[in-house]
Parts: structure tokens; sequence; C-alpha cells
């Protein structure tokens, strides 16, 4: 098979939400419609003045893009972006409004936790069941049935109604039946964060040898680390159109400074200070290694954290140091950097400027990290806001190189190190 497997050519999804208001009149029409069709409903909507009213939603809009066989293409983006909803056009479980789809091959998709799953029926009965909905003959389900089982690491339960089972049991029997189809297209949503963090590497990997085996993916993540591993391609969406296509790390760039519009955070009137005001906070931004701004940094990425202030009389403003430090939510204090600590102090300092502390190697995963400031002059309190002037938002990035994000629910810290096993003769290095 050659040239492109899946070819989407102007999708776009139209959705009817209606909406409620209190006052008005319906039109005559739309009034004996719903009349007829509830009339209970109408009088009791009738006696609150309640009006009906419609709104057309794009889920997308106008999407065009190929992908070629043996690709493994992310599609990413922010919450509400399209991405579902792609993927259920590209399954065909939703029609698109317009456009249409072309798909060569036979397509596994695995969109949400259970998919095609019997409640009150075993674990091994919904394997040959789920697998038939999947298109797996039974012949092949039965020769696969060990290795699915296998995978799923639920041997134990097998015998159980899945009803029983928790949501990341759940996953591991759904993606372990996607995973052993061996489609020519595989759909994967960003169900692995239900599972831990093992399990998410062991599919990770099952991926991987999917794509080395030149059949076609697609995935869905908010997992950068995972989309850089496998993605040769990625598809960005932005409320609903497509806002990029190509390579992976370019569209993984433009998805971290898409919303860099509110990444800044004016400190002009911030309400309570305590220092001289010989210097002046004024903002607080975060910069990509690139300069731009950004509203989240990847764990392991290089950044800035970027301090505009204002000197009300240079000549006085000799010897500063500044410094900020990062919390965890609950305002436990987690690190802190002060100029000083690295032998910078800076002489003189300019009627207006910034500050800018680059940061390497971003050792934190994901998650919200508050942020408080502070500046001294020759030795004395300039500038200190009471409280956090913003936060460094992180997202899940490659900082071990190998697309692991460690264990989830461990402490916030990413370190490295190269462990080495020594026995009675040598020591043997076995991780970088």
């Amino acid at each position: 098979m050659s040239g492109p497997v899946i070819t989407v050519e102007q999708i776009s999804k139209r959705y009817i939400i209606g909406h409620q208001r209190a006052k008005g009149e319906d039109g005559l029409r739309h009034a004996l419609e719903t009349a007829a069709r509830n009339p209970l409903t109408w009088f009791w909507k009738k006696m609150k003045g309640i009006r009906q009213e419609k709104e057309e939603f794009w889920a997308l809009k106008d999407v065009s893009f190929e992908v070629n066989q043996g690709e493994v293409v992310g599609i990413i983006g922010q919450n509400g972006a399209g991405k579902s909803t792609l993927l259920k056009i590209l399954s065909r479980i939703t029609e698109p409004t317009h456009g249409r789809i072309r798909l060569k091959g036979r397509v596994a998709s695995l969109l949400e936790v259970g998919t095609g799953f019997h409640q009150e029926l075993t674990g091994r009965e919904n394997i040959f069941l789920n697998g038939a909905i999947l298109g797996m003959s039974r012949a092949e389900i039965r020769r696969k049935f060990d290795e699915i089982v296998a995978f799923s690491e639920i041997e134990q339960f097998l015998d159980t109604p899945v009803k029983r089972y928790s949501s990341g049991m759940y996953v591991r029997l759904a993606f372990a039946v996607a995973a052993h189809l061996e489609p020519e297209i595989l759909v994967v949503d960003e169900v692995l964060a239900v599972g831990d963090a093992a399990f998410q590497n062991k599919c990770l990997g099952r991926m991987a040898d999917i794509a080395h085996s030149g059949r076609t993916a697609l995935f869905v993540s908010h997992n950068m680390a995972a989309v850089q591993r496998l993605c040769s391609k990625c598809v960005l969406l932005r409320r609903g159109r497509l806002a990029s296509f190509g390579k992976t790390q370019h569209a993984i760039t433009q998805y971290l400074n898409e919303s860099s519009s509110r990444a800044e955070c004016s400190l002009e009137d911030f309400p309570k200070r305590s220092g001289s005001g010989l210097i002046r906070f004024t903002s607080f931004h975060l910069e990509d290694a690139e300069g731009r701004r950004v509203e989240c940094v990847q764990s392991g990425m290089d950044f800035s954290i970027v301090l505009g202030f204002r000197c009300r009389n240079e000549a006085s403003c000799r010897q500063a140091d500044v410094g900020f430090s990062l919390h965890l939510p609950d305002t436990t204090m987690l690190a802190v950097l002060y100029a000083s600590y690295s032998g910078q102090v800076f002489p003189i300092v300019p009627a207006e400027g910034e500050f800018r502390c680059v940061i390497r190697a971003l050792p934190l995963k994901e998650g919200r990290y508050p942020v408080g400031i502070r500046v001294v002059v020759n030795g004395d309190e300039a500038d200190w806001p009471q409280g956090f002037v913003g936060e460094v938002e992180v997202v899940t990035g490659d900082f071990f190189g190998t697309g692991m994000r460690g264990f989830q629910g461990a402490a916030p810290l990413l370190l490295t190190g190269a462990w080495h096993l020594k026995d009675n003769h040598d020591a043997v290095q076995c991780v970088n």
C-alpha cells in the first residue's frame, strides 16, 4: 500500500446548542411544533415564560490533512479544540456535517474506556466480544488470547464481570484488545492517562512497535513527552480549525505558545508589598529558549523567568540582588534562587528594564508552581510583593530523554543519574 492511507478533506462538524431565556415570545410555528411534540412541557414553559433558543457550534471547521502509511501522527490542542470530535469522525462513530474522509485499511479505535464492553460479561467474554466488534475473527482472538491477557495484567480477574473492574483495569483490557488487533490504522484518544505509570510506558512501547511495523496510528495526548517520542508529525487544532500540520516539535512549540497572551501579569497595582520602592516590579512573564512568551513550559526544557521593573532613582539603584521562589500549591516553598547565589549582583540598574533568570532543564513534573519575587538594593529591601505574583505551569516533557514521565503521585522534583550494577569483579554501567 502506497500513498496516503488517511485523507481528510475540508471536514466540518456542527452541533446545535439549545438555550433558554425567560423573556420574549417564540414564533408561532415553533410554538405549535413544541406543543404538538410535548404538550405538558410546552405548557410548563409557557407558564414560566421560558423561551428556547438554538445556537450553532462548529466543533470542527474546514480541517484537511493527509497521513501516509507507517506514520504516527499526534493530535494536540487545548481542551475543546476538536481533537476527540476529529477522532470520532475518523472512526466513523459520527458523521461530518461537511467534507469527507478516505481510509485505506482496517481501523481500530480506542476512544473511551470500556467502549464495546458488556457490564455483565466477564473479562474473558469481553475479549471475544470487543475483539469481534473491532473486526477480529474468533480464530484470530483465540490465537492472540494469551498475549492479550498477559499484556493487560488482569489474569487474576479474567472471569470476573467487568462491572466490578476499576477504571484502570478497564483501560488495561481495552487497550490490550485494540493493540493486538494489528490494524492498518490505530486511533487512540487520551485514555492511557487512566493507567498507572508503568502501564502507560508499556502502552507507549506497544505503540512504538506499531509505528516500527509500518502501520499507521493517530494519537491524541496532552503528554508532550509521549508525543515527541512517538510521533513524526503533529496536527495542532485550535478552536476547531487546523492551526498547524507538520513536524512534531514545531507543533508542540506552537501549542505551548498559543495562549501566551495570558502569560503576562502586570504588577503595577499589586495590592500589598513592602520595601523602600527604590526599585518596583512592574510585570512577570515566562519565555522559552528563543525568547517567545509562553504560558506553560515543559519538564526538561530551558526557559526564563522575566521580571519587568522601574527604578525611582538611577543614582541610588546600585548593587541590586534579585530572586524568586517556587512553591507547591499548598504554599510550601520548593526552591529559592537569588542572583547572589551564583555570584551575580547588578552594580548599576537602569531606569527601566527586565531582570531575567534562565533556568536550564527544568527538573519539575507536571503541575502549577506559584512564584514569589523580591529585590534588594545595597542590602536593603526595595520591593517584596507579599504573596504570589504568578505561577510556572509545567506540562509533561521528555526530561529523561526516553519519553517516560516518572511515577504519578511522586514528589515534584525530577532527578537524573547514572545507575551501576557491581558484582564481585567489575562495575557494569546499566543506565546513563
